[in-house]
């Protein structure tokens, strides 16, 4: 246990940053709104907070979250002497950008099980709704320190609404809404963000009729889709616009948790696990993957595997519906 007279984690972690001259945050690979949202949240926290400070975001550009935000091209001699914080990622393998260990302390800050504890400085908060929400509960827990802009509050705000489900999910709590209430009063349009997180191409709301369509269920409430490559051509589409189309099959009463199965060109298959009430990480890991309990994702090295992984969904279930 922690001694009272220590410094709590986000002490140490204020303490690391105001130390630095040159932070670069990173998060994981295919980010959705909360990756971007509490990276580059975090980025501006501390432009704002620290304006003679070099600070940078940096990994891959998703196009479909670009009305979000844009990431940085950097040198890899700018990590030399860098305080580096990675945000959202609860394996050191999804980090994007593999640079990360080159700075001279590395700080994460996820609220995913703690499976993998990289880093110097760790704070994990599953209980949290989002990892934006952590960013936020940051900076509001430092008011002299720290301060949040309008484009924070924006990217914070577009986080928590897309880890919550616009705050439908279990994880949802009042602080949750607190801190969201609070982001809400700063000056951004957080209608036309709610739109932009919400709306869809209309080759993704296409292949959303093909998943209802062939989505199986069985009589315990397992469900299953299998999106191949070749379909995805044909509907013109990569494997990160799936993402809008995980949460769908939630919505049909005789669900109870699914799998999307999504082929990628290299024939293997990435898997998005979602569940109302059975617990899924477990399978996830199995299956070199992980997760949230009721959110998690996995892999499927060829068809077999997508069989058995569906098995075991059929299994969670049904021992679920007997409990």
């Amino acid at each position: 246990m922690r001694n009272t007279t220590e410094l709590t984690i986000q002490q140490e972690i204020l303490t690391a940053i105001q130390a630095a001259k040159r932070i670069i945050i990173h998060r994981h690979q295919r980010p959705d709104p909360d990756a971007i949202g509490s990276q580059v949240g975090l980025a501006e926290i501390l432009r704002e907070s620290f304006p003679t400070k070099e600070i940078y975001q940096v990994g891959e550009t998703v196009e479909g979250l670009r009305f979000l935000a844009e990431m940085q091209s950097i040198d890899d001699a700018l990590y030399q002497g860098a305080l580096v914080i990675v945000t959202d990622t609860a394996n050191s393998p999804r980090i994007s950008d593999d640079r990360y260990p080159l700075g001279d302390q590395l700080i994460k800050i996820d609220h995913h099980p703690n499976d993998e504890p990289y880093g110097d400085l760790v704070w994990v908060d599953t209980k949290a709704s989002s990892c934006s929400e952590m960013i936020a509960s940051f900076a509001l827990m430092f008011p002299d320190e720290l301060t949040i802009n309008a484009t924070a509050a924006r990217l914070l705000y577009g986080g928590i609404v897309g880890d919550t489900g616009r705050f439908l999910y279990p994880a949802t709590t009042p602080r949750t809404l607190e801190i969201a209430a609070v982001l809400m009063s700063y000056p951004f349009d957080a209608g036309q963000l709610n739109r932009e997180l919400e709306q869809m191409p209309m080759k993704v709301a296409k292949l959303s009729g093909y998943l209802y369509q062939h989505l199986d269920v069985d009589h315990n409430g397992a469900g299953r889709v299998l999106l191949s490559k070749e379909l995805l051509a044909d509907y013109g589409i990569d494997d990160s616009e799936t993402a809008a189309i995980v949460a769908l099959p939630g919505v049909i009463d005789e669900v109870l948790a699914w799998g999307i199965f999504v082929q990628q060109p290299e024939g293997h298959y990435r898997v998005r696990l979602r569940s109302k009430g059975p617990v899924i990480n477990d399978l996830a890991k199995r299956h070199h993957g992980g997760g949230h309990p009721l959110a998690s994702g996995a892999n499927a090295k060829d068809l077999r595997e997508v069989e058995e992984i569906y098995q075991e969904i059929q299994t969670l279930c049904q021992d679920y519906q007997q409990k």
